[in-house]
């Protein structure tokens, strides 16, 4: 069974590489796949081959952020999703049920419709969305020191949280003139276009930090899955490795939500498809729903642009047409499907 559990993530990695490297190669620039091959060998080894200035450039600044984009927020929301449904016990639970989605859209909002900037991945839009999608994290935190909660009683706040900032949101919208309305709701709906090479350091500095704290905590989370009483007893402090969990897994969501806008449904099905593949170790889970979020994003973009080509679709939605049956087929499938 461990050598399935490997298997398992060491393919889905490979085949998300392949479908990447795919997708680089599909454009309307007419770039073949030798040239980009050589563009990246170039990188390493300048003027190793002879490729010409401009197609470096596109690929370079335009084709391999959006791919490169795509992999990191798809690992990063899939292990956000991972630690909030075992943390919290639900597995429909993820760092959007407990309200970044929201908050992050009303700060983006907030700048576009007052007039300081409609482009997407711009300073002010990525740290309005940034400081406003930390807003649910800091409440949660606030409310657990004052006094313990339980899984469901955040789930609650968070839910609740949710719905004050999409009333905001709408409120916010009905005051605004009809080009700032158009591109806030563009925002919501998630995706790559905007991706720059100069941004990709700061979400892989996200994936790396979320990990590395996400393996500092697996021994126990994995204990509290057994119950806070048991977990307890047994040396961990429930409320500190709990409230640490949900605000690495909004903070990691909010970095993302904040570059890339709310894409949907990755943070939901990487853990779970993982999960029904492999069980719930998180030893083996969270690099497998990482593994699985990044090929789930990879494969989203590569229809994005492949579905109505050359209009590109937004990533958003292709998640969530594709992403909502899938979730509702698995749920079917596997009806008593608990997080254990």
């Amino acid at each position: 069974m461990r050598l399935f559990k490997i298997a398992y993530i060491v393919g889905v990695t490979v085949l998300m590489a392949v479908i990447a490297s795919f997708s680089v190669t599909f454009n309307s620039s007419g770039v073949t796949f030798s040239e980009v091959y050589g563009t990246f060998v170039n990188q390493l080894f300048p003027n190793t081959f002879d490729i010409p200035a401009k197609t470096q450039y596109i690929v370079m600044n335009v084709y391999a952020p959006r791919v490169i984009m795509a992999i990191l927020t798809g690992a990063i929301l899939a292990i956000g999703g991972c630690i909030t449904q075992t943390i919290l016990k639900n597995p429909l639970a993820t760092p959007y049920t407990l309200g970044v989605s929201s908050s992050a859209s009303f700060g983006a909002g907030l700048v576009i419709i007052l007039g300081v900037t409609t482009s997407i991945g711009s300073f002010p839009m990525v740290m309005n969305a940034f400081l406003f999608s930390m807003i649910p994290a800091a409440v949660i935190l606030l409310t657990s020191i004052r006094r313990n909660m339980m899984a469901t009683t955040l789930i609650l706040i968070g839910v609740s949280i949710s719905y004050l900032f999409s009333a905001a949101n709408t409120l916010l919208q009905y005051f605004g003139n009809a080009d700032a309305v158009k591109a806030a709701l563009f925002w919501t709906v998630g995706d790559l276009n905007s991706a720059l090479l100069s941004q990709i350091p700061y979400i892989a500095a996200t994936l790396v930090m979320t990990t590395i704290v996400a393996v500092f905590l697996l021994k126990d989370i994995n204990i509290m899955k057994m119950g806070d009483d048991t977990a307890a007893s047994l040396g961990v402090n429930v409320r500190l490795i709990r409230t640490g969990s949900i605000i690495l897994a909004c903070f990691s969501a909010a970095v993302v939500v904040s570059f890339v806008g709310a894409i949907g449904f990755i943070c939901l099905l990487g853990p779970q498809i993982s999960r029904i593949c492999i069980g719930g170790d998180l030893k083996y889970l969270l690099p497998a729903s990482m593994a699985t979020g990044a090929l789930l994003m990879v494969i989203a973009d590569f229809v994005a642009k492949a579905a109505v080509a050359p209009i590109i679709l937004p990533v958003g939605a292709i998640t969530a047409v594709v992403g909502a049956p899938v979730l509702i087929y698995l749920l079917i499938r596997n009806k008593n499907m608990v997080v254990s």
